[in-house]
């Protein structure tokens, strides 16, 4: 029997049926009342960034997190995602948190990230305990890159495309390239390639916001000649997911996370 709908959850969200990663119970290690984040990308499903947040700190004890995943019973999950309102590599406790989950539970662990922070060693270590990361990377130029990841001048593009391939140096689970195409990145597509060659990730994800956004999705055909573009990887693409409702334990914290859409 599936757990009852109206439980009350600080720091855990979901499940939901993710085209990316089947079952997924999302954990969010910032959850703050404003987004954590150090992009304001310019399709985000939550909403504009108020401030840049650039330093790692605890946000919520990893005790009452571990508590809460645990709680979480008789549920079909493939996946533990560690997301949520902002960018999850900035919580301090990333790491210790998700060697306490996996002691305690058989799913999978996931990371989704927007890439920002892997020039540092110390997040690359953390990382390295999930099974599956997910990096984003939205611009092959510089100048998109400001475009539709406007950031903080700590953060460059060039230090993003360091760390994602010091990362996949480093790190021996599922490395999955995220790119989000849009109208403004979309003539980029033979560059994403070429960098794609250069990062060498074990999956890329090829997305387009469908989610309510200030962005518009590219069309089906569109994807589909970017796909062909990347024809020497194993590749998926979010119009080739069918994706069923889901039914989150508690519907309010997740649509909050997710731009109140289910």
């Amino acid at each position: 029997m599936a757990q009852r709908t109206d439980f009350k959850m600080k720091y855990v969200y979901g499940p939901v049926k993710s085209w990316r990663l089947g079952n997924s119970l999302g954990v969010d290690l910032l959850s703050q009342k404003q987004k954590q984040c150090s992009f304001n990308c310019s399709y985000c499903q939550v909403g504009p960034t108020p401030f840049y947040v650039l330093e790692r700190k605890v946000f919520v004890p990893t005790e009452d997190v571990v508590k809460e995943v645990l709680s979480v019973k008789n549920r079909d999950i493939d996946y533990i995602t560690f997301s949520g309102n902002g960018e999850p590599t900035l919580a301090l406790n990333l790491g210790e948190t998700i060697k306490k989950i996996k002691q305690k539970r058989k799913e999978k662990v996931a990371v989704l990230t927007n890439s920002s922070l892997l020039f540092r060693k110390d997040v690359r270590e953390e990382l390295s305990y999930a099974d599956m990361v997910q990096c984003k990377l939205d611009a092959a130029t510089d100048r998109t890159f400001a475009i539709i990841s406007t950031q903080s001048k700590a953060i460059t593009y060039n230090s993003i495309i360091a760390g994602l391939k010091l990362f996949r140096q480093e790190y021996k689970g599922e490395l999955c390239l995220q790119i989000m195409f849009l109208q403004s990145n979309i003539n980029e597509a033979e560059q994403f390639v070429l960098l794609a060659k250069e990062i060498n990730p074990d999956l890329i994800e090829l997305n387009t916001p469908l989610r309510k956004s200030q962005e518009k999705p590219i069309t089906p055909k569109q994807m589909e000649e970017i796909k062909k573009l990347f024809y020497e990887f194993n590749v998926r693409c979010v119009y080739d997911k069918h994706r069923d409702p889901s039914v989150p334990i508690d519907k309010k914290t997740t649509e909050k996370r997710r731009g109140k859409e289910l």
